[in-house]
């Protein structure tokens, strides 16, 4: 039996656990490294780019500056989260806003000093990357239309982040960040519409609070509408191998996201249709292996050696 001192402490573990959303960042790490191996960096071994001390630590960098991200983004959403998360809310509640600003500063001076071994232009990125998660959380969030597009802006950013390391520049790589980030656009809006009670009551200047749901959906709508375009590049015009399966099945999802979306008029159909959108970017960093497989058997080959 844990003593009651050990069971506070694993609650707190537990609490920071959920105000970092520890579940997303190691998603987000796996999706840069398949993205390296199988966008940016086909022309090198899997192994090889596993193995690349730079872009380990250029991950962990992200990994631990998303978090700091999820920690100030927690603090300033406190009152709204009592009333949208009213369970989360207790949970994350058992760390003091103290401890979580304690916390935030300590991942990002990590972030500074380990980036620091790689160049210059690596402590520029993540020092623009830490300053834009802290503005937007402390002043671009509540405005209108500015904070979606910063959201889902800096949820794509780390991906960047290797970019700049491989220097490629493939116009595959622009159309897959297109539909990625239409992707975390909409999700973004349907948390607008899931959370519409909390954004009322702290002045949050969201679509829907401002124009209505049904504009808001129209909004939407039209969105969902335009990953038609990348879509088509990446399947018709590029080289993307068997992912191809992966996009026609999205445009499917996509096409009754829509039908439900016209449908839902509260909080738990705005979930599932958030949950939709959230299993389909998981499902594509898992997809992306479906570009070339046989890279996994080469690095496995490599392995062996």
């Amino acid at each position: 039996m844990l003593s009651r001192k050990s069971k506070h402490l694993l609650l707190k573990i537990l609490s920071m656990f959920s105000v970092v959303r520890g579940y997303n960042i190691p998603v987000i790490a796996l999706a840069q490294y398949l993205s390296a191996i199988f966008i940016l960096a086909p022309e090198k071994g899997a192994l090889e780019i596993i193995l690349d001390l730079n872009l380990f630590i250029i991950v962990l960098a992200s990994s631990l500056t998303i978090a700091s991200g999820y920690i100030i983004n927690n603090f300033y959403d406190s009152k709204k989260d009592l009333i949208n998360r009213p369970i989360k809310s207790q949970l994350d509640r058992l760390v003091s806003q103290k401890t979580k600003l304690q916390v935030y500063f300590t991942l990002n001076f990590l972030v500074f000093l380990i980036v620091f071994f790689i160049s210059i232009r690596a402590v520029l990125f993540f020092s623009t990357y830490i300053f834009l998660i802290w503005f937007y959380s402390h002043k671009l969030k509540k405005q209108l239309i500015i904070g979606n597009l910063t959201a889902s802006f800096l949820a794509v950013l780390p991906f960047f982040a290797i970019l700049l390391y491989y220097k490629n520049l493939y116009p595959q790589i622009f159309a897959h960040a297109t539909f990625l980030f239409l992707l975390l656009l909409i999700r973004e809006m349907i948390k607008d519409l899931e959370n519409i009670k909390g954004d009322i009551a702290n002045d949050y200047q969201t679509i829907p609070v401002i124009y209505g749901e049904s504009f808001s959906k129209k909004t939407i709508t039209l969105l969902t509408l335009l990953t038609v375009i990348p879509v088509y590049f990446l399947v018709d015009i590029f080289e993307v191998g068997y992912m191809d399966i992966y996009f026609y099945i999205s445009l499917i999802v996509l096409i009754f996201f829509l039908q439900k979306l016209w449908k839902s008029n509260s909080k738990p159909d705005y979930q599932l249709l958030h949950n939709i959108l959230k299993l389909l970017v998981v499902s594509g960093v898992f997809c992306i292996i479906l570009i070339n497989p046989e890279v996994l058997i080469h690095g496995k080959r490599l392995l062996r050696l």
